[in-house]
């Protein structure tokens, strides 16, 4: 990645970028060393001398970017307009299948038909023994917030976090169905999510943190309750999971889940609410308040601004030096 739009790019975001590579088709992606890399070094309390040397490597190998740097010449390029981005998720079983947000349900739609011939059975729901609820095609039967694309990125943490908060004070519930789970590849991110209030909320939403590193998207979910999974099997039915990872072939995740979709942890609590990837997020509720009265993901949204402020009031470079301090102590082994 290369050019002036690096210079308002924050590390964090060049993380999330570099490590979803699968999803764009490369093996890996690389954003040069630069003042940006140096920010994030120091933040996250790496030695001054650990620093210097960094930078004073990189000029050495003339590797380091500055605003004088000449962009690099390719045999391709793509150019990226920001303006054109918009909302995605990735599915239903590769990476690299990429729906925009506002076609998701009836992209699955045409999965139903397409990928599991049950396009007839687009409306069938089954009573679930023992349960006061049903399951059809689509239901969301595992949400997770998951280790990999996340762990340093604080801003999708947060606004997950800031989601579910929004939903709490609305009343809102994740549908009884759904498997929910917290598994940050970090512990840091636990500090900065009690720091800024938030897990109590994402708790409060079934979003509890169940270990740290590599959970749901290597098929570690653990099993459905026995009453869904029966259902699921007895009837055909073709349910999804929703995860922040970024591999979703099928049958990794789980053997009872046949469609598995990658989205960012804001919406993988949206789609918790919802209960169904055949649920419209841009214009159909997620579910009702105490009054009745519909919600709208863009009610429960907060604001890049209100993210920005959470994650400078609530990660700290103590928390890094708390957690990963004296990972380099011990004996030789």
């Amino acid at each position: 990645f290369f050019g002036e739009g690096l210079d308002n790019l924050p590390v964090e975001d060049r993380a999330t970028i570099a490590n979803m590579a699968p999803e764009y088709g490369a093996t890996c992606g690389f954003f040069p060393i630069d003042d940006e890399t140096l920010i994030y070094l120091d933040a996250t309390d790496r030695k001054n001398s650990r620093i210097a040397l960094v930078e004073a490597y990189a000029q050495a190998q003339g590797l380091f970017r500055d605003g004088d740097t000449p962009d690099p010449v390719f045999t391709d390029t793509i150019t990226l307009n920001l303006a054109e981005v918009e909302p995605s998720i990735a599915g239903p079983k590769r990476p690299q299948d990429r729906v925009p947000l506002a076609r998701a349900a009836s992209a699955f739609a045409e999965a139903l038909d397409k990928e599991y011939g049950k396009a007839h059975e687009a409306g069938k729901r089954v009573p679930v023994p023992g349960k006061n609820f049903d399951l059809g095609h689509g239901d969301v039967v595992i949400a997770a917030i998951t280790s990999c694309t996340n762990t340093s990125n604080p801003y999708v943490m947060v606004a997950a976090g800031m989601l579910a908060r929004n939903a709490v004070k609305r009343g809102l519930q994740v549908k009884p169905w759904v498997k929910t789970s917290l598994a940050p590849g970090s512990q840091v991110v636990t500090d900065y999510l009690e720091r800024a209030e938030l897990q109590y909320d994402l708790d409060t939403l079934g979003f509890n943190l169940v270990g740290y590193g590599c959970t749901t998207c290597i098929g570690n979910s653990g099993p459905l309750p026995e009453d869904i999974s029966k259902t699921i099997h007895g009837h055909g039915l073709a349910v999804a999971s929703v995860l922040s990872g970024n591999r979703n072939f099928e049958g990794r995740v789980n053997h009872d889940v046949r469609a598995n979709y990658l989205a960012s942890p804001p919406l993988v609590v949206a789609y918790a609410l919802a209960g169904s990837v055949m649920v419209d997020l841009a214009t159909q509720p997620l579910g009702t308040d105490a009054d009745g009265d519909p919600v709208y993901l863009k009610d429960l949204w907060p604001s890049s601004k209100a993210v920005a402020k959470t994650v400078r009031k609530a990660v700290k470079k103590s928390m890094f030096r708390k957690r990963y301090g004296n990972v380099f102590e011990g004996d030789k082994e």
